[in-house]
C-alpha cells in the first residue's frame, strides 16, 4: 500500500494517464465557476430584459383575467386567448432561458474543456459500495468543500446583510409609496442586491478554480514504479525488445548469407573482415551484398568457397569497404578504381580457369585512399587466395 500513498506519488501524470482519465469522464470542474456564471448571467439578463418581460406578463395576466358575457358563454375565444398568451410568454422568456442554457454549456469548458464520452454512463456496481463514500466524508476534499460552504455562507450573508442595512431607509420608505411604484422599486432593489452578492462570488471562483486544477492533477500523480510500468507497456519491455532485435539481426544475417553465392568476389583482411561484392550489367557501380567481421567473416568466406566464389586477400581494400560501404548500396566513388582492378582480375581468372592461356597478375597495389582505411598506418599486405 505504500506505493499508493500520496507520499509515493511524486511524478506528474503522463499524457496516457490524462487521456485515460478523460475517457472515464474524469476531468477538472469548478462548481463555483458554474454557479457564479449562471447566477451572474441570470441577474444580468433580468436587468436588461426584466422590465420588458414584466410589462408583457402583466398585460398578459390582465387579459387572461378579464371576462365578459361572450367569453363566459363561449369558451373558444378564451382558449384561443390562453393559447396565444402561452406562446407569447414563451417567446418573451426564450432569450432569458436561452442565455442561461448557453452559459451553462460554455462556462464549464473553461476548466477541463469539452469531453464527450459515454464511459461514465456504463454500469459500475463498485459505486454501490458504501465504504469509499464513507472514506470520502473524512477526506481532505470533503473538508475543503465544507470550508468553502462556510466561506460562501459568510460572504453572501454578510454582503446581503450589509446592502440591506445600507438601504434600510429606502426599504422602510416603500410603505409610503403607491403599490405599483413600490413593487417596481422593490424589484429593482432585489435585482441589485442579487447582482452585488453574485459579483462578490468572484472571490470564491478565484480560489476554487486553481484549487480544483491542483487537486485534479494531484490525484492523477504517479509513482515511479507506475511510470516505469507505463513506459514498458508503451515501448515494450527491454527483454522483449532485445529478443526482437536479436531475431531481426538473425533474419537480416540469414538474408545476407543467401546473397553470398551471388557475389563476384569476396575481399578479406584475411580473417578479421570479409566483404562480398557483386557487379552485373546495368549496375552503376559494384554493390556490397554481404559483410562481416571475425566469426561472421569466416562464415562468409566459407559460404563463398562452398559456392566457388573467388576469395581475395586485400586488407586495406577490405577494411575500406567494411567501414564505408553499406549493404545493398553502391560502394563509394573513391573505391571505384580499386573495385575495377579486383573485378578485372576476377573475370580474367575465371577466363584463365575455363579456357587457359596467360595467368592473370594479381593487383597487389590497389588504389585505396588512406582516409577510408582506419588502419592505414599499418603496412599493406595483399596476396591472392586460391579459389576453389
Amino acid at each position: 500500500m505504500a506505493e499508493d500513498s500520496d507520499l509515493e506519488r511524486t511524478e506528474p501524470a503522463s499524457a496516457k494517464r490524462l487521456s485515460t482519465a478523460r475517457e472515464d469522464g474524469n476531468i477538472p470542474r469548478s462548481r463555483e465557476l458554474s454557479t457564479f456564471a449562471i447566477t451572474m448571467a441570470g441577474v444580468s439578463l433580468l436587468m436588461v430584459l426584466g422590465g420588458k418581460m414584466a410589462v408583457f406578463l402583466r398585460e398578459t395576466m390582465r387579459q387572461l383575467l378579464t371576462f365578459n358575457q361572450s367569453t363566459v358563454q363561449n369558451t373558444e375565444p378564451a382558449l384561443r386567448q390562453f393559447k396565444e398568451a402561452i406562446f407569447g410568454a414563451l417567446s418573451q422568456l426564450a432569450p432569458f432561458f436561452g442565455g442561461l442554457v448557453l452559459v451553462a454549456l460554455f462556462i464549464p469548458t473553461l476548466v477541463g474543456g469539452w469531453n464527450l464520452t459515454t464511459k461514465a454512463l456504463e454500469p459500475n456496481f463498485g459505486k454501490l459500495n458504501p465504504l469509499p463514500g464513507i472514506k470520502r466524508l473524512f477526506s481532505l476534499n470533503a473538508a475543503t468543500e465544507g470550508l468553502k460552504a462556510i466561506l460562501k455562507s459568510l460572504l453572501i450573508g454578510g454582503i446581503a446583510t450589509w446592502y440591506i442595512w445600507k438601504e434600510r431607509d429606502e426599504i422602510i420608505g416603500l410603505i409610503a409609496m403607491p403599490l405599483e411604484a413600490a413593487i417596481l422599486k422593490m424589484t429593482d432593489m432585489i435585482i441589485h442586491t442579487f447582482f452585488i452578492v453574485t459579483a462578490a462570488m468572484i472571490l470564491l471562483v478565484a480560489i476554487d478554480v486553481p484549487y480544483q486544477l491542483w487537486s485534479y492533477y494531484k490525484k492523477l500523480r504517479m509513482t515511479k514504479e507506475e511510470v516505469k510500468q507505463e513506459y514498458k507497456e508503451a515501448e515494450g519491455s527491454p527483454e522483449v525488445k532485445g529478443r526482437i532485435r536479436q531475431m531481426q539481426r538473425e533474419a537480416a544475417r540469414k538474408r545476407m548469407m543467401q546473397e553470398v553465392p551471388k557475389a563476384n568476389v569476396i575481399v578479406t583482411n584475411p580473417t578479421h573482415f570479409a566483404v562480398a561484392l557483386k557487379y552485373e550489367d546495368g549496375m552503376r557501380a559494384p554493390q556490397v551484398v554481404a559483410k562481416g567481421s571475425l566469426k561472421l567473416a569466416e562464415k562468409i568466406i566459407d559460404t563463398g568457397k562452398d559456392s566457388r566464389v573467388p576469395v581475395m586477400r586485400s586488407p586495406r581494400f577490405a577494411r575500406a569497404l567494411y567501414f564505408n560501404a553499406e549493404l545493398g548500396e553502391d560502394i563509394p566513388a573513391a573505391l571505384y578504381a580499386a573495385a575495377a582492378q579486383v573485378l578485372a582480375y576476377v573475370f580474367q581468372l575465371q577466363q584463365y580457369q575455363s579456357v587457359g592461356g596467360a595467368a592473370p597478375v594479381f593487383p597487389d597495389q590497389l588504389d585505396v585512399p588512406e582516409e577510408l582505411d582506419p588502419y592505414s598506418k599499418r603496412p599493406q599486405d595483399s596476396a591472392p587466395e586460391e579459389s576453389r
